[in-house]
C-alpha cells in the first residue's frame, strides 16, 4: 500500500504509512484528541487560511533571507496546491484540542514540508532538505499562525453566511411587494391589535434580515487586524526586523483583504475580543432568523383551526399516524440552528474569558464554534430561502375576514369617539358578539360614510391626519 516511513520528534519515533503528507506530531495529534469527530478538512476556509498564511510567511522570510529561495519556492507551491483544493484528506487533526492549536499549525506544516519535498525532487519525511518547523514554521509561532488563520477562516466564512442571509432578504422583500395589497390583523401578545398589511409584515423581516447582514459584515473588519510577526508571546522573538510589518502585508496581497498589524502584538496575541465581538454578532443573527421562523409558523397554523393566513410550501408528510398532517419542517430546523448559535456564543465567550497571561489556550473551540456556526448559519438561510420563502402564498379572503370581524377596528375609532366609548363599543361587541361596525350604528355614533371612512383598512394601515 506504498510502504512506511520512519519520523521522530522530541519524543521518539513512529512509523506512518508513506502515501501521507502528514508526519508525526499529526499522528500523535490524531491519537491524542478524539473528541469531536470533526477534522480539519471539514473547513474549507481555515485549510485555506493556513496556507494563506503559510505562503505569506514563505514569501516575508524569502524576501529578507531568512530561508533559501528554493525553499520558499516549495513552500509556496505546496501551498498553491492547498488553494487549489490538493491535500484536503491530509488535515486530519480533531478541530477540538489541547495546546491552542498546536496540532492544527504542525498538521500544516508537516503537509506542506512533505509535499514541498516531493517537488524538489525528495521523498516525504527527508526533512533536512525542507524541515516542518525550521523552514514551513520559520519565523513563526503557532500562537501567532492559529488566530490569524483563524480569523482568516472566519472571515470567508462570515461572507458565505451574509451573501446567503442578503438573498433571504431579497426574497422577503420580494414577498412585501407580492403581499402589499394583502389586509390582515396586527397582533401583539399574540391578541388582536390593528390592521396592517402582510407585506408591511414580510417587510419587517426582510429589514430584520439587512441588519443582520449589516453587523455581520461590519463586524468582521475586527478580523483584519491580526498579530503575525508577534511569534510565542508577542515580542516577535525568532523573527527578523521588519518581518511583522512585512508578512502582514504579504498577507494582504496574497487574498486580496486588508490585513493590518495589530497595535500591540502582546494584546493581539492573549485577547479573544474580536471572536467574542463575531460571536455576539452571529447570536443576534440568530435571534433574528428564529423570531421570523416562530412567525411563520404561527401565521400558517392550522390549517383550518389555526390562523391560516398563508400557506408554507409542503416540503413532506408531517406523521407517522396523522394522514394529511404537513408541519412546518423548514422554520422549524431553522429554529434549531439558531438555538445552536445562541449557545454557541456562551462557549465563546467562557473560552475567551478562560486566557491566562500571555496566550489564550482555549482557541479551538471557539475555531470550531465560529465556523461551524457559520456553516450552519449560512446553510440555515440558504434553506429557509429556497425551500420555504419563495413559495409562501396568502390567504387573501380570508386574511379580510379576520380584519372586518376583529374588535381590533375600534381603535381607529378612538380619535372621533374618545377611548372611553371606543373600549364600551369594543366591550359589548366581544359580549354580543355582533361587528364593531354594526354596533357603532345602531348607536349613532357615526354617519355610515364617516364610518367606512374610519374603518377602511386600507387607510388603517399607515398614518393619517387627525382632526377634531
Amino acid at each position: 500500500m506504498g510502504g512506511i516511513r520512519r519520523e521522530h520528534d522530541s519524543l521518539g519515533e513512529r512509523e506512518l504509512p508513506d502515501v501521507v503528507y502528514y508526519g508525526v506530531q499529526t499522528l500523535r495529534a490524531v491519537e491524542n484528541f478524539r473528541i469531536s469527530g470533526i477534522e480539519l478538512h471539514r473547513f474549507d476556509h481555515l485549510v485555506c487560511a493556513l496556507a494563506y498564511v503559510k505562503k505569506a510567511a514563505a514569501l516575508a522570510n524569502a524576501e529578507l533571507g531568512s530561508i533559501a529561495q528554493p525553499k520558499a519556492d516549495a513552500i509556496t507551491a505546496a501551498c498553491d496546491e492547498i488553494l487549489a483544493g490538493a491535500l484536503r484528506s491530509d488535515f486530519v487533526v480533531d478541530m477540538v484540542q489541547g495546546g491552542a492549536g498546536t496540532s492544527t499549525n504542525m498538521n500544516a506544516n508537516e503537509v506542506i514540508a512533505n509535499r514541498g519535498l516531493e517537488l524538489m525532487g525528495h521523498r516525504k519525511g527527508e526533512y533536512h532538505f525542507l524541515h516542518p518547523n525550521d523552514d514551513v514554521n520559520c519565523s513563526q509561532s503557532t500562537n501567532d499562525v492559529y488566530p490569524t488563520s483563524v480569523k482568516l477562516g472566519v472571515h470567508l466564512s462570515l461572507q458565505d453566511a451574509a451573501d446567503a442571509l442578503d438573498e433571504l432578504r431579497t426574497a422577503l422583500r420580494d414577498k412585501a411587494a407580492e403581499f402589499a395589497d394583502v389586509i390582515k390583523m396586527g397582533r401583539t401578545q399574540l391578541q388582536d391589535a390593528v390592521p396592517m398589511t402582510l407585506g408591511q409584515e414580510f417587510g419587517a423581516y426582510a429589514v430584520m434580515v439587512a441588519e443582520a447582514v449589516r453587523h455581520l459584515r461590519g463586524a468582521a473588519a475586527d478580523l483584519l487586524a491580526i498579530n503575525m510577526g508577534g511569534t510565542a508571546i508577542g515580542t516577535g522573538i525568532t523573527s527578523p526586523p521588519g518581518y511583522a510589518e512585512l508578512v502582514t502585508r504579504k498577507l494582504g496581497e496574497v487574498t486580496g483583504l486588508a490585513f493590518y498589524e495589530a497595535e500591540n502584538l502582546v494584546e493581539a496575541t492573549q485577547d479573544s475580543g474580536a471572536f467574542v465581538a463575531i460571536s455576539a454578532t452571529m447570536k443576534r443573527a440568530a435571534v433574528q432568523l428564529s423570531k421570523i421562523c416562530n412567525d411563520l409558523r404561527l401565521l400558517s397554523s392550522g390549517p383550518r383551526a389555526g390562523l391560516g393566513e398563508i400557506n408554507l410550501p409542503a416540503m413532506q408528510p408531517g406523521s407517522s399516524i396523522m394522514p394529511g398532517k404537513v408541519n412546518p419542517v423548514i422554520p422549524e430546523v431553522v429554529s434549531q440552528v439558531c438555538f445552536q448559535l445562541i449557545g454557541y456564543d456562551m462557549t465563546v465567550t467562557m473560552a475567551a474569558e478562560a486566557s491566562q497571561l500571555e496566550l489564550n489556550m482555549a482557541e479551538p473551540i471557539m475555531a470550531y464554534d465560529l465556523l461551524q456556526g457559520l456553516m450552519m448559519l449560512r446553510n440555515a438561510a440558504v434553506t429557509l430561502t429556497s425551500r420555504c420563502v419563495t413559495g409562501i402564498t396568502a390567504n387573501r379572503e380570508h386574511c379580510r375576514d379576520l380584519v372586518n370581524n376583529s374588535i381590533g377596528l375600534v381603535t381607529a375609532l378612538v380619535p372621533k369617539l374618545g377611548y372611553e366609548e371606543a373600549a364600551a363599543i369594543a366591550k359589548e361587541a366581544l359580549h354580543t358578539g355582533g361587528s364593531v361596525y354594526d354596533l357603532v350604528l345602531q348607536r349613532g355614533s357615526l354617519t355610515r360614510a364617516e364610518l367606512d371612512d374610519l374603518l377602511s383598512p386600507e387607510k388603517m394601515t399607515a398614518p393619517r391626519s387627525r382632526t377634531l
